[in-house]
C-alpha cells in the first residue's frame, strides 16, 4: 500500500492513496465529536455538523448541496463520540471540485440564524425518531448506564432542550475552542496522482490560519456493574448486556476484535445468532459489538425476544459467554475465526470510501496507518491462550451490566 503523505505549517495532515477506477473519494476528519461538549453543550458538535451545510462566506444552501450533486456527486457527514467527518465521493475529474467544497463549509461557514431555527427543527424530530424505537434508544441508554456523569455517556443528538437553547454564539464559541488544525486530517483514494492530491490539498487548505490544539479535560472512567430494567409496554423485550473494555491503542484491542466477531459478529456463523436464532428461533436480531475509544471501550450483546423467550434467550447468552471464558478454541476454530475476519478487512479495503474515511481516522488517532499484510499479521499472531485471557476479562459475569425493556 503505498501511501502519499504531506504536512502543512498549519499542522494539518494529508494522506492519499492512488487506485484505478473512476471515483474519487475524500474527507476531512476532524478531532472533535460530543465527548467534547459540557453538559449544557450536549448535542453541540452534531448541530454543527448540520449547520456546515447551511451557507458559507460564498455559497448559499441549494449551492452547497447542489455543488456535486450536479455533476453525479456526494457530500455527506457524520459525527461520533470523537470525531467530526466531512466527505465526498465524485467522478475524479471533479476531485478538485470536491476538495473546494470541502474546506468551504469546514473553514467559511456563516451559521446563518434562520437556519439555525430551522434546524433545531429537524433535529428535535431526529431525537423524537430515536424516542419512539426501543431497538435503537436502548443502546443510546445504556452507554449513559456505563459512563454515568460524563461526556462519552452521552448520546450524540444531545437533548430537546439543549437544542432549544443553543445559539449563533455559543456555535462559534465551540468551534474555537474545538476544531484545531492539528487535530486535522484530509484523506483522499481514488485515480489521482499523488503531485496532483497534494497540489489540490496545498491550494485549498494552507491558506488556513494555524490553530493550537487546545486539550480538554476528560473524567476518568469509572465503571461499576449496572443492572435495570424499565417498563416500556413493547411488544418485544430489548436487552443489552455489555462491559467497558480496551482502548483503540490497548495492545489486546485486536485480540478483543476478534473474539467479538467470533462471538456475535456480522458473520451469520457467529456463536450468538447460531445459537439463539438459528438452532432456537428465539431471536431476529442478536448481535455483539465493540466499540473502542481514545482511553477506553465498550463491549455489549443486543436481542430482542418475546417477553415468553427472554429468560430462555438470556440463559443462552450467558452460557455462550462461559464457554468463551471455560474453553479455548482448537486449532481449526481458530484458524477458521481468522480467516473470517480476515476476509472481512480485505472486503472492506475493496471498498474505497470506507477505506478512505478508515485510513484518515487511523492517520488522526494513531499517527499511523497499517497495511492489510499488517493487519493480517497482528490476527495470525494470535493463540487460543489470548483470546481466552481477553474473554475471562470481558466477558466476566460479576462485570456485566445489563439494561432491559420489557
Amino acid at each position: 500500500m503505498n501511501l502519499a503523505y504531506h504536512n502543512l505549517k498549519n499542522g494539518m495532515r494529508f494522506v492519499h492513496y492512488r487506485t484505478d477506477g473512476m471515483v474519487a473519494h475524500c474527507g476531512l476528519i476532524i478531532k472533535t465529536g460530543s465527548r467534547d461538549e459540557e453538559d449544557h453543550e450536549h448535542g453541540m458538535a452534531h448541530f454543527i455538523e448540520h449547520m456546515l451545510f447551511k451557507g458559507t462566506k460564498k455559497r448559499k444552501p441549494y449551492h452547497i448541496l447542489s455543488r456535486l450533486d450536479d455533476v453525479g456527486g456526494e457530500l455527506n457527514a457524520y459525527t461520533t463520540k470523537e470525531e467530526t467527518a466531512i466527505h465526498a465521493s465524485v467522478l475524479k475529474e471533479n476531485y478538485e471540485r470536491a476538495v473546494d467544497l470541502i474546506c468551504d463549509i469546514a473553514f467559511n461557514s456563516v451559521l446563518p440564524e434562520k437556519e439555525i431555527k430551522k434546524e433545531k427543527e429537524v433535529i428535535t424530530e431526529e431525537i423524537n425518531s430515536y424516542l419512539d424505537n426501543p431497538a435503537e434508544l436502548i443502546f443510546d441508554e445504556f452507554e449513559e448506564m456505563v459512563f454515568p456523569n460524563q461526556p462519552l455517556g452521552h448520546n450524540i443528538l444531545g437533548t430537546t432542550d439543549n437544542i432549544k437553547r443553543f445559539t449563533r454564539d455559543d456555535l462559534q464559541y465551540f468551534i474555537s475552542g474545538n476544531y484545531n488544525t492539528d487535530e486535522m486530517v484530509f484523506c483522499s483514494v481514488g485515480n489521482i496522482s499523488d503531485k496532483k492530491a497534494i497540489y489540490v490539498f496545498e491550494k485549498y487548505f494552507s491558506s488556513i490560519g494555524s490553530k493550537p490544539v487546545v486539550r480538554h479535560n476528560t473524567k476518568n472512567t469509572i465503571y461499576k456493574q449496572t443492572i435495570v430494567t424499565k417498563q416500556k409496554n413493547t411488544y418485544q423485550n430489548h436487552c443489552i448486556i455489555g462491559n467497558t473494555a480496551y482502548s483503540i491503542k490497548h495492545k489486546k484491542q485486536t485480540g478483543m476484535f476478534l473474539l467479538n466477531n467470533i462471538l456475535g459478529g456480522p458473520g451469520l456463523n457467529s456463536r450468538l445468532n447460531l445459537s439463539l436464532r438459528e438452532k432456537n428461533g428465539l431471536a431476529y436480531n442478536v448481535e455483539s459489538g465493540y466499540s473502542a475509544y481514545s482511553d477506553t471501550g465498550l463491549f455489549l450483546i443486543y436481542f430482542g425476544t418475546e417477553n415468553n423467550n427472554f429468560q430462555k434467550s438470556t440463559d443462552i447468552i450467558m452460557e455462550e459467554l462461559k464457554k468463551m471464558r471455560n474453553k479455548s478454541l482448537g486449532i481449526i476454530q481458530l484458524s477458521k475465526a481468522k480467516s473470517q475476519i480476515k476476509g472481512a478487512i480485505a472486503r472492506a479495503y475493496e471498498n474505497h470510501e470506507n477505506l478512505m474515511l478508515s485510513i484518515g481516522k487511523s492517520l488522526l488517532v494513531l499517527n499511523r496507518i497499517d497495511t492489510l499484510g499488517e493487519s493480517c499479521r497482528k490476527i495470525d499472531n494470535l493463540n487460543s491462550s489470548d483470546l481466552l485471557e481477553i474473554a475471562n476479562e470481558i466477558f466476566s459475569l460479576p462485570e456485566l451490566s445489563f439494561l432491559t425493556y420489557k
